[in-house]
């Protein structure tokens, strides 16, 4: 009898614990059969999976987001009739977070790569970047090319998990690779003459050479790649991706993208809004 009750017990302990599980499971989790779209509209916000970049993604003095991607985000929400809500993620785990259902969208200036696209679909390209060098003017003096970095005794700073860390890779595999989670704690290294370079995409390396003229350099006279960057959603949904493609042509056809674009990435007028 005292094993019947201890196993009635342990039922009704477990049970309310199993349907909490499924209750947070079906919160986060795309409900089957719905397009992402419809689960948005339903909801009535829109999550959006990004990362502080500069200038695509960045808080001003009162804690808010600007930047272009958030300018993006901000327009298709509202173009959706909802809001959107911003849920800042580690780039080496952002596209795990995107399919576990921790937010709806990246939009993060995720460049369009196949070994990505073999876990999430991308939209048609909404931008395009390219990665360029900032470099210690010390350590990097007389440094012009890229095979000037492409060397055993050279250390070149990156972002975890981002384009410029398989850039580097590509185009200077005999340097020495130092990862960082993020950009600020890489220029860091940088300034402190601890690394010869950061690779990142642009504008970040000439912006940073202008802020700190007395120790760092442009070594190069533009960027070295040109990457498509495009949205990135779960798989198997194509009412959204078609939704996305649509917005995205009309947007560039609009020039209201070449205007965001020039904006954040060819003038510093924004800068007042951190300070």
């Amino acid at each position: 009898m005292k094993r019947t009750h201890l196993w009635i017990a342990m039922m009704l302990i477990t049970i309310p614990a199993l349907f909490a599980v499924q209750e947070t499971i079906a919160q986060t989790a795309p409900a089957a059969g719905e397009s992402m779209l419809e689960q948005v509209m339903k909801r009535g916000v829109l999550r959006v999976g990004m990362s502080t970049f500069v200038p695509w993604a960045m808080q001003d003095k009162a804690g808010n987001f600007v930047g272009f991607e958030i300018d993006v985000a901000n327009r298709l929400a509202r173009e959706m009739e909802v809001k959107a809500e911003f849920i800042p993620t580690k780039w080496s785990g952002i596209i795990p977070a995107l399919l576990t259902g921790k937010f709806d969208i990246i939009i993060g200036g995720m460049g369009i790569r196949p070994e990505r696209n073999l876990k999430v679909n991308f939209s048609i390209p909404y931008d395009h970047t390219g990665m360029a060098i900032v470099a210690h003017k010390k350590l990097a003096a007389g440094f012009k090319k890229l095979a000037d970095f492409n060397r055993a005794n050279v250390s070149i700073a990156v972002r975890t998990g981002t384009t410029a860390a398989a850039a580097a890779r590509q185009w200077m595999p005999k340097a020495k690779l130092r990862l960082f989670d993020d950009e600020s704690q890489a220029i860091q290294e940088l300034l402190l003459g601890r690394v010869h370079a950061v690779v990142a995409s642009a504008p970040l390396p000439a912006f940073q050479a202008i802020a700190n003229p007395g120790k760092l350099f442009v070594p190069l006279s533009g960027d070295f790649t040109r990457e498509p960057i495009g949205f990135a959603i779960r798989k198997g949904d194509p009412d959204s991706l078609n939704f996305l493609d649509n917005w995205i042509r009309v947007a560039e056809a609009e020039g209201w993208l070449k205007e965001r674009k020039q904006y954040w990435f060819e003038t510093k007028e924004w800068e007042r809004l951190l300070k």
